[in-house]
């Protein structure tokens, strides 16, 4: 099951790497065709589909590596334990939140399934909203991991190593 998930984790960071790579050329791109007046008009549409996925999985990778900002003034005061405690806290609130997220997300992608972008005739709007029920899926596993990580190291007094990899390793 962890290979399975390192693997699933190497392939949403490609894809998120890609993925904002391409959507960077094809934004320039775009412009350049604009200011030469021979618009693209598929370009935005796909660049919003690039986005969107770019978005989640590039957040699920920051969340699992630890890369997403913080204010560490007030947590760092705290004990060691404490500041474990207060991690777990924190990462099950963003559980309920990505729940939530689910949740509501699901529906709407099924909701746009018959709704298509104008510049790709066909290609449904599903697929942009799929990133959010996806994405959040993925985070959720994240943030369970770390709750696990986090708990454990609480449970038996070993710290978290600053540079935390795929699920958290314990030194």
């Amino acid at each position: 099951m962890i290979k399975c998930y390192e693997f699933i984790c190497k392939q949403e960071m490609q894809i998120a790497k890609y993925a904002l790579g391409v959507l960077s050329l094809l934004v320039f791109v775009a412009a350049v065709a604009r200011t030469l007046h021979y618009p693209l008009n598929w370009a935005m549409d796909a660049a919003t589909f690039l986005f969107a996925w770019t978005v989640f999985l590039g957040a699920d990778a920051a969340m699992r590596l630890d890369r997403l900002f913080c204010i560490e003034v007030l947590t760092s005061k705290l004990s060691p334990k404490g500041q474990l405690y207060l991690k777990i806290i924190n990462h099950i609130i963003i559980a309920i939140f990505l729940v939530g997220m689910i949740g509501y997300g699901l529906p709407l992608s099924y909701t746009t399934r018959f709704r298509a972008f104008q510049g790709i005739p066909g290609f449904s709007y599903s697929w942009v909203t799929l990133s959010v029920p996806i994405g959040c899926a993925l985070m959720l596993i994240t943030a369970i991991l770390k709750i696990k990580t986090f708990w454990h190291a609480i449970v038996t007094g070993e710290a978290i190593a600053k540079s935390e990899g795929v699920s958290g390793e314990i030194i």
